[in-house]
């Protein structure tokens, strides 16, 4: 033992420690590990190392470690942590009962149980089930001990042992609170001393596993026997003790009740008030724990908590400790017959406005919104409503909560908000930039806020926040409530000028988490959308595909995902095609949307061939077949005319084969076509091997446009047969169905009916 060997059991352990790799040590040297750390004459340092190496070895076949003869509860405490690090059932177990035993002797001089409530915390989350009810007692009384008796006088300091240390004792002085008053009721982690106790260790520790503790042992369902679990709380007598597991809740339930009196105390030190708001938001979990497994509890903590919740929903900086109060009157308000909704509508309403900027507040409050997911199925409720304000959550910090919203998003969507939601999905990005704005127009001074012209044109973003032109917009982008009735006329001024924040790394991470959500959106409007609901949704798809936050890569992967949701709610009701007319005409005839939205464009083009029919509705008629005809007909002209001295326009190749194929299918049906688009079928041969579209397209493109347009010109030399393949009987049977995907197949049959190969004999 010396510096040379600590310095090379550290080096050991950062060897084994710091890689994801497996590394084997020789059997004798891991021997001589196990015999160290089990020496009374090793230091304490080295014991400590040698245990770390032996945990990363684990699980470890040369293991010879045994925890039932050790009597020291250090070394105890170090040789179990390598036994838990086994993995073993067994091994867990062993150490459960060596550890309940030593709580429960009386403990030699110089021994502590500090060094045990570790390990036990440790074997109930590893393994809650391997301790009998008999040993839980056990635990539950010293607990609540632990939690109520501790000593109320500072410890004593050690003495140093040099020359002028005095043998003579000080009275030991009282604790304090944290403002520095005198403490007046009994020991807890938030009182104050100098020097503390064992004993008011050991209260610290008890308070750090008692939730835990509460959870597996503390009630019916938990992992323990249940034989002496009554249905009506005890009620304590003089002469008669509560049973362990009732007395352990009773002084658990008031050492809470004093730390959420400690907590309106103004402490000393920063450091204090951090520790307050943690230990209430730890105190008031646990009275929520302790009131479901005894309703006897319930109207205690609803009035302790009313009166914390009107002192603290104020302050912001106690903002986290509003969810639990909240979940407590969620779990039993209505059993203490008690209004809560003005907790809930200040929890929905002001603190995601205020600070949808702190992570971890986010964090949780998603988190607290997902464990109460049943409570948004209410269209009229709070929480319900409060759905906008949910957004700034993920919008400001959209990479870490994109998880937690993918789960959340469908308790959000009913045939009422489904339009809103999808307006706020495609508006993320923009709403990330207002935010950004919002938090610097804050942060101004009084006199810079008032100093914008009301008259003129806002020259930047911030002088635009209290614009009276911009103001209106701002307002609702930054609503706190679902309002459709109020959305302006158009966010498009707005978008416009919050382009300049397009590259800001918070929006672009904000803008990559949108096409994910959207595909979501879709799945989930589509188990419930009636028929307006779908073609309102179409309408408004078409719509903003022309507004949208101007950033390229977020408007292409936008527009891919509606482009193929388009197509998926057209096969929901292919009724709209006929309905919507007006809409998808007026979309689809224009040549702009063919080169900037060519994924929406094929798909409607698509939809249009696909159930532009009688036979998908009735009110089908020929004079809108050759209306959608000559509409796409002067695209697909435009697109693919060979002008001298003029540049053809570019589009995807999918594009003009979508485009042929529809005016195919929409000819079939209106025989009177056909000749208008063989003719143009016919000349798609000089299109392709035009030098101005060959220096366009690759080779493998050109020859499947030319492929498909010879396909379809043959399929048309024979109109009946070209009727039945392109307006087969809607599917309804699986045979129906796998006919229908044939199709390709079958325009390469006819192909080769009317082309037979070279050499071969016609039939």
């Amino acid at each position: 033992a010396g510096p040379e060997a600590v310095d090379g059991l550290q080096r050991l352990h950062l060897s084994v420690a710091a890689t994801k790799y497996p590394r084997k040590l020789d059997g004798k040297f891991v021997e001589q590990l196990q015999t160290v750390l089990c020496s009374p004459k090793s230091p304490e340092q080295i014991q400590v190392l040698c245990a770390a190496i032996l945990r990363e070895m684990s699980p470890c076949n040369d293991l010879v470690l045994s925890c039932d003869e050790i009597q020291d509860t250090k070394l105890l405490s170090l040789v179990s942590s390598v036994l838990l690090a086994q993995g073993s059932r067994g091994e867990v177990a062993a150490v459960g009962q060596r550890v309940v035993q030593g709580l429960e002797r009386r403990l030699p001089e110089g021994q502590s149980a500090r060094f045990l409530l570790p390990v036990l915390a440790n074997v109930i989350s590893l393994s809650p089930g391997s301790l009998t009810e008999e040993q839980t007692n056990v635990v539950s009384k010293k607990l609540a001990d632990w939690l109520r008796y501790a000593s109320i006088q500072q410890g004593m300091a050690q003495p140093s042992g040099g020359f002028f240390s005095s043998p003579r004792t000080k009275q030991p002085a009282p604790i304090t609170e944290v403002d520095g008053a005198v403490a007046t009721d009994f020991f807890t982690v938030l009182s104050v001393a100098q020097h503390y106790t064992q004993d008011q260790w050991l209260n610290v520790q008890a308070f750090s596993m008692l939730r835990n503790w509460l959870l597996c042992y503390g009630g019916p369902g938990t992992s323990c026997p249940e034989k002496l679990w009554l249905p009506h709380p005890w009620k304590s007598t003089p002469g008669r003790l509560l049973p362990p597991r009732e007395r352990l809740r009773d002084k658990a339930f008031a050492y809470c009740q004093r730390l959420v009196e400690q907590s309106t105390r103004r402490p000393l030190k920063k450091e204090d008030g951090d520790l307050q708001k943690a230990c209430l938001i730890e105190a008031v979990t646990i009275m929520d724990i302790i009131c479901k497994q005894d309703s006897s509890y319930v109207c205690r903590a609803v009035s302790c908590l009313k009166i914390l919740h009107s002192r603290i929903c104020g302050d912001a900086t106690y903002a986290r400790a509003l969810l639990p109060i909240a979940q407590l009157f969620l779990n039993h308000s209505k059993q203490a017959a008690v209004d809560s909704d003005a907790i809930y509508k200040h929890l929905f309403s002001d603190i995601p406005a205020l600070l949808f900027h702190n992570p971890s507040l986010a964090f949780e409050f998603v988190q607290f919104c997902k464990d109460n997911s049943q409570l948004f199925t209410d269209s009229s409720s709070i929480f319900r409503q409060s759905f906008p304000n949910l957004f700034k959550f993920l919008a400001w910090n959209s990479p870490a909560l994109i998880s937690e919203f993918v789960d959340l998003l469908p308790f959000l969507l009913d045939p009422g908000t489904a339009t809103e939601i999808f307006h706020l999905l495609l508006d993320l990005p923009c709403l990330t930039a207002a935010l950004d704005i919002q938090l610097r127009a804050a942060a101004l001074p009084v006199s810079e806020k008032a100093g914008a012209d009301p008259a003129g044109k806002p020259a930047t973003c911030l002088e635009a926040f209290h614009h009276p032109l911009y103001r209106s917009m701002f307002q609702y982008l930054l609503r706190s409530r679902a309002a459709p009735e109020d959305a302006p006329d158009s966010l498009v001024p707005l978008r416009q000028l919050l382009g300049s924040l397009a590259g800001s790394p918070r929006v672009v991470q904000c803008a990559e988490t949108v096409p994910v959500l959207l595909e979501l959106f879709f799945r989930v409007v589509a188990e419930f959308a009636d028929g307006s609901l779908i073609n309102q949704l179409v309408v408004l798809l078409l719509q903003r595909s022309d507004q949208l936050y101007d950033i390229p890569a977020f408007k292409e992967d936008v527009y891919r995902v509606l482009g193929s949701n388009l197509a998926m709610l057209c096969g929901l009701r292919p009724a709209l095609v006929v309905e919507l007319s007006t809409e998808i005409l007026e979309f689809s005839g224009a040549v702009s949307n063919i080169q900037s939205k060519e994924a929406i464009f094929t798909h409607m083009a698509w939809a249009v061939g696909e159930f532009l029919s009688v036979s998908h509705d009735k009110r089908c008629t020929v004079e809108q077949i050759t209306r959608f005809f000559e509409t796409l007909e002067a695209v697909l002209f435009e697109i693919t005319q060979l002008r001298p001295q003029a540049s053809t326009p570019s589009c995807a190749p999918r594009a003009i084969s979508v485009l042929m194929a529809t005016l195919t299918k929409l000819a079939a049906r209106s025989q009177d076509l056909i000749p208008r688009v063989s003719m143009f079928l016919s000349k798609m041969r000089t299109f392709v091997q035009s030098p101005a579209v060959t220096s366009v397209y690759c080779e493998e493109d050109l020859e499947e446009i030319l492929i498909r347009a010879t396909e379809l010109m043959n399929l048309l030399k024979m109109p009946s047969v070209a009727q039945f393949v392109f307006t087969p009987p809607v599917a309804s049977t699986r045979f129906q169905k796998e006919v229908n995907d044939s199709l390709p197949l079958a325009l390469r049959m006819v192909t080769q009916l009317l082309e037979p190969a070279a050499g071969s004999m016609p039939v």
